[in-house]
């Protein structure tokens, strides 16, 4: 099967028509749960493209990837993360997890703390959460607000709207200056998340993933998702695409992520630097000069 084929049914380069109930979390593209078997050698095949594809990637030194991953709790960020970049280079991979601001972060705008933490050329990097959680969380719990010390006057109904302005203009930047940014939201059912949290209340081994505060968000699960579908529709471009990923099958939103990484590689045409003249002679008396040890 052509896992490539699928990309298009969950890309969105333009929010303008997204509405987020019509992405079903479940979906599989109708391929049964007894195809997990094959998705494990398509999720190695993709690991072992991605390696290939990084190594060029850095060799390049040309562009920057920023992958960003947002997502309700349980939905398989870290995993999702873990598995799909399992195969790359550590030293040409940067992944951040985005918490709540310190009191440093807090006294810059609010693109500040991502900004200072973009992937250089030749580089991956990957945000856990990221800048989209101002438009996010502290939508959801606007009391957020007050601790960003902006002045009272500028925080008004169109506040949330300024601000998808700003990002907007902010990943133009980023696309003019070779940043490429990807854009996945791992979308969660609320009866799947449920099943994960009792998974982690149930397993020592996974009790420690368990907070108390989880619970109390799924309590704002509709307007998280309210959130998130306005996030799309307004920031959804061609040059930073979001990717809506049916969570609630690991295996299968992984192969989507994987794939839609690598996709986005091989778009660049990559290939190793090709040696001049004058450092072929270099090579030529390096090689000289070994041989004649």
């Amino acid at each position: 099967m052509k896992i490539e084929k699928l990309l298009k049914r969950y890309r969105i380069e333009s929010g303008k028509d997204f509405r987020l109930k019509d992405y079903d979390p479940g979906d599989t593209h109708g391929l049964k749960s007894e195809f997990k078997s094959q998705a494990k050698l398509l999720l190695a095949d993709g690991v072992q493209k991605l390696s290939t594809l990084q190594d060029m990637f850095a060799a390049q030194d040309r562009r920057a990837l920023l992958i960003i991953f947002q997502a309700l709790d349980a939905a398989g960020k870290d995993g999702t993360i873990k598995h799909v970049m399992s195969g790359v280079n550590p030293e040409g991979v940067d992944v951040y997890s985005f918490k709540t601001p310190s009191s440093e972060e807090l006294n810059h705008d609010f693109l500040w703390r991502s900004a200072r933490l973009l992937p250089a050329r030749g580089k991956i990097g990957i945000f856990n959460r990221s800048y989209y959680e101002e438009m996010l969380i502290v939508r959801v719990h606007p009391q957020i607000l007050e601790n960003e010390k902006l002045p009272k006057e500028l925080i008004t109904k169109h506040i949330w709207q300024e601000r998808f302005e700003d990002v907007n203009s902010f990943e133009r930047y980023l696309a003019r200056n070779g940043i490429v940014v990807l854009k996945f939201f791992l979308h969660l059912s609320k009866k799947e998340q449920k099943k994960r949290f009792m998974e982690r209340l149930d397993n020592p081994k996974k009790n420690w993933k368990f907070s108390s505060a989880d619970v109390r968000e799924r309590e704002c699960w509709g307007d998280y998702q309210t959130a998130y579908e306005d996030v799309i529709q307004n920031t959804a471009t061609k040059h930073a695409p979001w990717y809506v990923v049916p969570a609630d099958n690991k295996w299968f939103a992984r192969l989507i992520v994987s794939q839609a990484i690598v996709d986005t590689l091989e778009s660049f045409n990559l290939a190793y630097p090709k040696v001049s003249g004058a450092a072929k002679a270099d090579l030529v008396k390096a090689r000289q000069t070994l041989e004649n040890e």
